[in-house]
Formats: structure tokens, sequence, C-alpha cells
């Protein structure tokens, strides 16, 4: 799904429907779903920065074992 502001229009599963002919429960449904992709896309950047951040302390963590022999 993607919107093109200057267009006012939506593409949803490759067509194109003009925004100002949705219904109003299909705007409402619209702005639900574009609110739950900005937080998907927010949780996603958290858990990258997780991610990198767990590498860093088991790393950390590797230096800090005694060496064996």
């Amino acid at each position: 799904m993607t919107t093109t502001p200057s267009e006012q229009s939506v593409t949803i599963d490759g067509l194109d429907y003009p925004i100002d002919a949705l219904s109003e429960n299909a705007k409402a449904q619209l702005v639900s779903l574009q609110v739950v992709d900005r937080r998907i896309a927010s949780l996603q950047e958290e858990l990258a920065i997780l991610q990198t951040a767990r590498i860093a302390y088991a790393n950390a963590l590797k230096q800090e074992l005694p060496t064996q022999h």
C-alpha cells in the first residue's frame, strides 16, 4: 500500500483509489493502517538498535572471559 499526497490517491494491491472516493470507514481504516505501518517501522528500528547493542555486549563479555589453555 502506498499513498501519494500530491495526487490524493492510495495504491492497494496495485490498484489506485482516489482518497476522496473512499467511504468514511475506508478512510478510517486507511489511517489506522498508516499508524500501524509507522509503528512497525519504529519497532524495526528499535529492534536493530537492540540487536546491535546485544552484539556489542556479547563481544565485550568475550573479552572479559579468561583465556583457556
